[in-house]
């Protein structure tokens, strides 16, 4: 193993440990941002593909932005900081192959970046989503994670989701801006 800032790990020879590899996760897409009152702090949020779990997760407004930026296929004049980071992994030819929000502790969210066969690369949940989107990689939770963080919404509940979903779609992301 080589170790890099931030708990960054590299396997040199066969790819993720074990542990990776046995890790419960789900599958989640992005449902939207939305800021949050009385607070008018964003959160993006996750849903369970295969299941019915929502998973909030309290962001910042430049993250929320970039979220926003690419579901609406927002182009920019020049490169957000996601897009740059994109194009590097694109430069250097090492694919991101998922992301994993790993763990949650003291109400801090964690997540990693899954790149390529063998690195795995600390990384905070709402940049890790911001760039997934950009290259179109997994996102995923551990099952742990879900089951101490999601929610479920009952059906009756079902038409304020699809609200939040139509707000989306009117929603600039210049809303976001502190």
């Amino acid at each position: 193993m080589v170790a890099l800032p931030h708990g960054a790990t590299a396997a040199l020879r066969g790819g993720y440990d074990e542990a990776t590899r046995r890790r419960a996760v789900r599958e989640l897409s992005v449902v939207g941002v939305r800021v949050e009152l009385p607070s008018n702090q964003p959160i993006v949020l996750l849903r369970e593909v295969d299941g019915d779990r929502y998973l909030p997760i309290w962001i910042g407004a430049v993250e929320a932005t970039a979220i926003a930026y690419e579901q609406q296929g927002v182009k920019p004049a020049r490169p957000l900081t996601h897009d740059l980071l994109r194009d590097i992994l694109a430069a250097l030819e090492a694919p991101l192959k998922a992301v994993e929000i790993t763990e949650l502790k003291e109400n801090v969210f964690y997540a990693d970046l899954l790149i390529g066969d063998d690195l795995r690369v600390s990384a905070r949940p709402s940049d890790s989503i911001a760039l997934a989107l950009r290259v179109g990689a997994p996102i995923r939770c551990a099952d742990q994670v879900l089951t101490e963080a999601g929610i479920v919404i009952p059906d009756e509940q079902e038409d304020e989701v699809e609200k939040f979903r139509e707000f989306l779609d009117q929603v600039r992301p210049e809303d976001f801006a502190g």
